[in-house]
């Protein structure tokens, strides 16, 4: 007997592996002509490993104070073997991650995949995105240049927009009323302490659901299945569809590849306090919708200061998207319709605005 059966026995007889692995021989995945949508599910998980495998070879030599974060980016970027390389998959992996996260939403919302008994299972991906951004928003300082500076500045300050909760909430954020060390050292705590920990929790939630309940079928796929119960099909989750995934993945970190070596990140220079905020400051791509419509809405709307209204405007939304399934009952017999209606205007919106504020001088 080789090492390696030795080896497995003696687990197999104190873990018990084929009941461990049982449920992942059992799982099942639907195949019509929408499966290629449930790649995007694994593919945002896949990302996440990357991020948190180049973030912990980054946190070797990072340092999260404003005298030295700076240089050690700086040391790692020109220093470090390869440093240029990891910190470069850290950032783009993060704009993929954020990107293939909000596919996978409007996916999910297309496909109407949370309809009963999947409320929860959209529930928890919804906390997932935010916890993304909360990620990319977090991260985004730590570098401690001029871009991230002024960009974090302007992104905690409309967070103080709320009415009554805005000020303490930016504070709070900050570690004082202006941005400094208190507000680099709570950044480096909330990105790698906090954030993970309740990523890590929601995560093997979000699984959990997905494991019980299972990959739903569209509408359209279980009508035609009722009718023709022998057109259904069907693969096992391990190994077909797993090995389909593990294909996405290759792929997947390809382009991180190609993109990281083609377009490293750039430091820039380092954030001095007391400068003049660069012309065209903006945040990451994933914030430009939201920050230029606040810069297109007039100073006052009606009684109500403008961006106080577009603050308040974009919470309802997120709250009446974030209770969809929920809401979808109200909809009536075109609820269908609607979603897909809702989803369309939505895309198009964040997409223009952002693309907007792109190429806005």
């Amino acid at each position: 007997m080789n090492a390696p059966a030795i080896i497995r026995g003696w687990l197999d007889e104190r873990l018990d592996l084929d009941e461990l692995t049982g449920p992942l021989k059992s799982k099942t995945v639907p195949q019509h002509r929408h499966s290629h949508w449930y790649y995007l599910g694994g593919i945002t998980l896949f990302l996440f490993a990357i991020q948190v495998i180049t973030g912990l070879l980054l946190l070797l030599y990072y340092r999260p104070s404003t005298k030295e974060a700076y240089e050690s980016v700086q040391f790692i970027t020109n220093r470090v073997q390869f440093g240029w390389l990891v910190r470069s998959l850290h950032s783009w992996s993060a704009n993929l991650m954020i990107f293939v996260a909000f596919a996978h939403m409007f996916s999910v919302a297309f496909l109407r995949a949370y309809r009963k008994p999947r409320e929860l299972t959209w529930i928890t991906g919804m906390v997932l995105l935010l916890l993304c951004l909360g990620f990319g928003f977090s991260g985004y300082l730590l570098p401690w240049n001029t871009l991230s500076f002024f960009a974090t500045k302007v992104g905690t300050e409309v967070a103080g927009l709320m009415p009554v909760v805005g000020h303490p909430i930016k504070v709070f954020i900050r570690g004082g009323e202006d941005i400094g060390p208190p507000t680099l050292s709570r950044f480096f705590a909330l990105h790698v302490v906090v954030l993970p920990g309740l990523i890590m929790g929601m995560l093997g939630l979000h699984l959990l659901l997905v494991q019980k309940f299972g990959m739903s079928e569209p509408p359209s796929v279980e009508k035609e299945w009722d009718k023709l119960p022998e057109t259904r099909r069907e693969v096992k989750f391990f190994p077909n569809f797993f090995l389909r995934d593990a294909m996405a993945w290759c792929g997947v970190l390809a382009l991180l590849l190609v993109l990281a070596a083609l377009r490293p990140s750039e430091l820039g220079t380092k954030a001095d306090p007391f400068a003049s905020a660069p012309a065209g400051i903006r945040p990451e791509w994933y914030f430009l919708a939201q920050f230029q419509t606040l810069r297109l809405l007039p100073a006052h709307i009606w009684l109500f200061d403008g961006e106080l209204v577009g603050v308040l405007g974009f919470s309802l939304a997120g709250g009446v998207w974030f209770a969809l399934p929920f809401l979808e009952r109200y909809l009536g017999k075109n609820s269908t319709l609607w979603v897909r209606v809702i989803a369309v205007v939505a895309i198009a919106y964040l997409g223009s605005l952002t693309l907007y504020a792109y190429f806005a001088k």
